[in-house]
């Protein structure tokens, strides 16, 4: 045949089928689903779009907690779900979610439907992360809702998500605050371990989102450590749920293939023996698990200078969320690495093929304990785990046993002990900053010890603290302010006790007329009176001592609190004893807090005037009542209109402050020009008195007669002034002088004023100076009548 002569077949399209009936059709086969019999995925009745997810992911063989609970799930029970850590507890509620979401068509336009809540960011984390892989081709959105992200862009798109993964307390936040956050449709509530979110940690904050959720929706609760106490159900309000515990009389509650081991272990060699276990296990996996956040901070840095040759890593609550997001996945990519941790990283995460579980830190309870543990031999794979114990928390163990959990007890070799002490000694002295950072992570140590709540286990009292301090690479301990205080109010208390006992026995035999008076209605001022009275009628002498900082009170009572009965007679030698109750070391730090308390400003000089007012100084305080008022107004920012006005307002004090400097300058010039003045008249007057003394000899002792006025009386001017050139140097010198201050000043000269006698002698200088004119003149006549005569 010819390829014109061939003829073309079309085979008939498949009719697509419509999605409400293939969903019809899934629904109707949830009840025939037999637990007993599916091991796979492809045995459910799933949709295509949830079988091709897993299928991809490499998910195809369920576990025992998902072949029976997602079946109940389907069916829409309230679920309380139980197992071990590492048996796909994720799946085991991630499926349900989006089969129910599915089934009920829903989209985006229909907001939140399903809720997961989580205690820590890095699960809800891992959670988003693997819902993200499964249900990749369902058109479901969904959004991860955790602290330490941006608020504003977790706000805007909240009205968008279908299915949010989140902590409690930013959940709490976006229902107090965020008008887009609505959760009246929602259909599943999912709590990830569930015992950590209901316990007292959470509880508030549970308990307010609870109140805000709907009454009509499913529930379902998984946890290795399930609840179950009625109040915490009763709080979920659960409907009949399904409890589904597939390990419940399996012979251990930890997975199998996990190898427990303790090891009695002293405090001060706990750092020695990490660091040598880390030396001796350089290529494997570890996490190291302690009790607090500053223990993780100072044992990664200072393990990262002293270079134990692998990767450290360190994952704590006080990182930003980036940082933990990074840190997270970076131990996840690392083939070997050690990653010092708090409980933050005990619940929940799957970080895979991990080898070794070091716990150095004696868990809370047996429940904290499988969680950290939990962290290896997942999924079937194998696991080690140590747990570190003092002598004083080897109780803990008998409780480990009753649980089930097969732990055994090793022996470390001195041989492979490496103690870094030297080397961290020598960090400490040389870094500033690691040394504080030692000094927190042992006080915090103390510190979560003394909080635990089971005292059987925890004995602060029985810690070696001094050696703790040393083996941290600390030359001096620190001081633990809070075991110190909380000493303090339990001496206080139970001397109140006693005082309290001793004054009703006093009361009773003093009060014999009002028999009928309840001494319980005595306050407490008035036992205080009453102990006075106690104590200043019968002191024992032997509790004397002289205290040489108070001259008036030579003698103080050490002990207050004095039993009558108690007083020996016969005086005892006190000298060797050394009195427990000494004075508290006042510190700098304590009195510079005193000061701020009283709002005392050190190196600050408060001037009064006659009336108490206090006097400001301009050129350091502001004076105008506006400026004040602005300095004390606790608003921040400036407002520059009142600052205009205020500046405006200093500027006519700071005008006026000017003119008065200006007016005192010109005051002390006047002075100053009046002293020199008054200088110069003494000194004239002087003169005027030597010249006056000097004329009166020489009239007497003259006899001649008269030929012109006689000058002889007057004294010889060079003598007393010197001679006439450098005089009238002087005078055209201090007229000069007067000039030029006279033109300073701005101010017309003013004539001198003059006593009578200078007036005199200037009058008696002037006749003279006419008479020797006139006999000139005579002279000058008679010589020209002469001429003329001849």
């Amino acid at each position: 045949m010819s390829k014109k002569n061939k003829i073309k077949f079309k085979y008939p399209k498949k009719k697509k089928v419509p999605e409400s009936e293939i969903i019809s059709e899934l629904q109707s086969r949830y009840d025939s689903i037999d637990e007993t019999k599916v091991t796979k995925f492809t045995d459910l009745p799933l949709s295509a779009k949830s079988l091709k997810g897993l299928a991809e992911n490499n998910y195809i063989e369920m576990t025992d907690i998902q072949r029976q609970s997602i079946g109940l799930a389907l069916r829409g029970n309230d679920i309380l779900g139980a197992a071990k850590t590492g048996s796909g507890k994720t799946l085991a509620f991630l499926i349900p979610v989006l089969e129910i979401l599915y089934c009920k068509q829903w989209t985006r336009l229909d907001g939140l439907g399903a809720l997961i809540i989580t205690p820590t960011r890095e699960l809800a984390y891992q959670i988003y992360e693997t819902l993200r892989k499964v249900g990749q081709y369902h058109d479901i959105s969904a959004g991860l809702i955790i602290g330490g992200k941006d608020l504003k862009f977790e706000k805007r798109r909240m009205d968008q998500c279908n299915i949010v993964i989140c902590t409690p307390g930013r959940l709490l936040q976006h229902m107090d605050e965020n008008p887009l956050f609505d959760c009246v449709n929602m259909q599943v509530l999912v709590l990830d371990e569930a015992d950590r979110c209901l316990d007292m940690g959470f509880e508030q904050t549970m308990n307010s989102i609870i109140e805000n959720l709907p009454p009509k929706r499913q529930s379902l609760l998984f946890s290795a450590t399930q609840t179950k106490s009625v109040r915490d159900l009763a709080r979920l309000s659960l409907k009949d749920p399904m409890y589904v515990s597939v390990h419940e009389h399996a012979t251990h509650t930890t997975p199998e293939a996990l190898e427990q081991s303790y090891v009695i272990c002293a405090l001060e060699d706990k750092i020695s023996m990490l660091w040598s276990f880390i030396r001796n296990h350089l290529k494997q996996k570890i996490i190291v698990f302690f009790s607090s956040c500053k223990q993780v901070k100072y044992v990664y840095e200072v393990f990262c200078r002293l270079r134990p040759g692998i990767s450290l890593l360190a994952l704590y609550g006080t990182l930003h969320q980036l940082r933990r997001m990074e840190i997270y996945e970076t131990f996840c990519k690392k083939q070997f690495a050690v990653l010092f941790a708090t409980d933050i990283a005990a619940r929940g995460l799957d970080f895979p093929a991990v080898n070794w579980v070091v716990q150095m830190d004696c868990p809370e309870d047996v429940n904290a304990y499988i969680h950290r543990a939990g962290r290896t031999a997942r999924f079937q794979q194998g696991g080690e785990s140590l747990l570190v114990l003092l002598p004083s928390e080897e109780k803990i163990v008998e409780k480990l046993k009753d649980r089930k959990i097969p732990i055994s007890m090793i022996q470390i070799n001195p041989n492979k002990l490496q103690s870094p002490q030297r080397k961290m000694e020598a960090l400490l002295a040389r870094d500033v900053a690691l040394k504080e950072s030692a000094q927190r992570a042992f006080i915090a140590y103390v510190k979560s010890v003394f909080l635990m709540k089971d005292k059987e286990v925890f004995n602060v009292h029985a810690l070696n603290t001094d050696a703790f301090a040393r083996s941290l690479g600390l030359a001096i301990p620190p001081r633990i302010r809070f075991l110190q205080r909380m000493q303090q109010k339990l001496q206080t208390s139970s001397g109140n006790k006693e005082d309290e006992e001793q004054f009703t026995i006093n009361n009773k035999a003093e009060s014999n007329v009002n028999e009928q008076t309840d001494t319980n209605y005595y306050s407490r001022n008035d036992f205080e009176k009453n102990e006075k009275n106690i104590t200043s009628q019968i002191i024992n002498p032997d509790k004397f001592a002289v205290d040489e900082s108070d001259d008036d009170d030579i003698l103080t009572v050490k002990r207050k609190n004095i039993d009558v009965d108690d007083i020996p007679l016969t005086i005892k030698d006190n000298e060797n004893e050394v009195s427990t109750n000494k004075k508290k070391a006042i510190t700098k730090s304590a009195v510079a807090k005193k000061i701020l308390r009283k709002k005392i400003i050190p190196n600050k000089k408060i001037t009064f005037d006659e009336e108490g007012q206090e006097l400001l100084d301009p050129a350091k305080v502001k004076v105008s009542k506006l400026a004040r008022e602005y300095e004390n107004e606790e608003d921040s920012g400036i407002n520059i209109e009142i600052a205009k006005q205020m500046l405006q307002e200093e500027d006519k004090f700071d005008k006026q402050r000017f003119r008065e400097k200006i007016k005192e300058k010109h005051r002390q010039e006047k002075r100053k020009l009046k002293a020199e003045r008054k200088k110069l008249d003494d000194k004239a007057d002087q003169d005027e008195m030597e010249h006056a003394a000097s004329g009166d000899t020489d009239g007497h002792s003259s006899d001649s007669e008269y030929s012109g006025p006689d000058l002889s009386w007057l004294p010889d001017p060079d003598k007393i002034y010197g001679k006439q050139q450098g005089n009238d140097e002087i005078s055209n010198a201090s007229e000069s002088s007067e000039s030029e201050e006279e033109s300073k000043i701005h101010r017309p000269p003013k004539r001198k004023l003059i006593t009578q006698e200078e007036y005199k002698k200037k009058k008696k200088k002037q006749r003279i100076s006419l008479e020797t004119d006139n006999t000139d003149l005579k002279a000058d006549e008679e010589l020209v009548l002469q001429l003329l005569q001849s």
